[in-house]
């Protein structure tokens, strides 16, 4: 046989009197091992010392007041059933009339859902002409109001040369705005130095 010590739930075995399978090699290896019976022995002693003090019993309302204090955490279904409960009426007419109610609008739903997803490619279309137009729209304006400032020689030859045509038009008013500022930076400080 292995020798080892006893474990403390083996200890509270002897101490609580048990008398079961395996209970008796544990006796038999108390009264061979003086370590363990001594652990016992001290194990009786504190119990008898806790059998002896007085038993006290807590408030009526000690239950309450800890209950109170501690947090209960409902689980979400629980939580999804009981408040689908309250909305359920007690007679069974008013449940059945509940329940055709429910499916009517399931029903309902789910065929809008269906109608969407199918006529998606409706609305896809119908987004798509009218971003054309609109697109066709602000060109046309822009195309009218560059005849209107800068004339009809100019949009012809915006139309005929295309980008190459927008870019040197865009170089040729940055430069022109650039010419114009240096113009006025140099009549302001002409006009600074004959009043000094």
């Amino acid at each position: 046989m292995q020798h080892r010590h006893l474990l403390s739930n083996e200890i509270d075995l002897l101490l609580d009197g048990e008398a079961g399978f395996g209970v008796a090699p544990l006796r038999a290896h108390v009264d061979e091992c003086a370590d363990c019976r001594a652990r016992l022995e001290e194990a009786r002693v504190v119990a008898d010392a806790l059998e002896r003090l007085p038993h006290l019993a807590p408030r009526p309302d000690f239950a309450d007041r800890v209950l109170t204090r501690v947090q209960i955490v409902e689980p979400w279904h629980v939580a999804a059933v009981d408040t689908a409960r309250r909305f359920v009426p007690e007679s069974r007419p008013l449940r059945a009339l509940v329940f055709a109610g429910a499916s009517v609008a399931s029903v309902a739903v789910s065929a809008s859902a269906v109608w969407i997803a199918f006529s998606a490619n409706l609305t896809l279309g119908s987004a798509t002409v009218v971003t054309g137009r609109v697109r066709s729209a602000l060109v046309y304006g822009a195309q009218q109001g560059f005849e209107s400032a800068f004339g009809a020689g100019a949009a012809d030859a915006l139309r005929a040369n295309g980008s190459v045509a927008v870019a040197a038009a865009g170089i040729g008013l940055l430069a022109a705005v650039g010419a114009a500022a240096l113009g006025f930076r140099a009549l302001a400080s002409a006009s600074r130095r004959r009043g000094s």
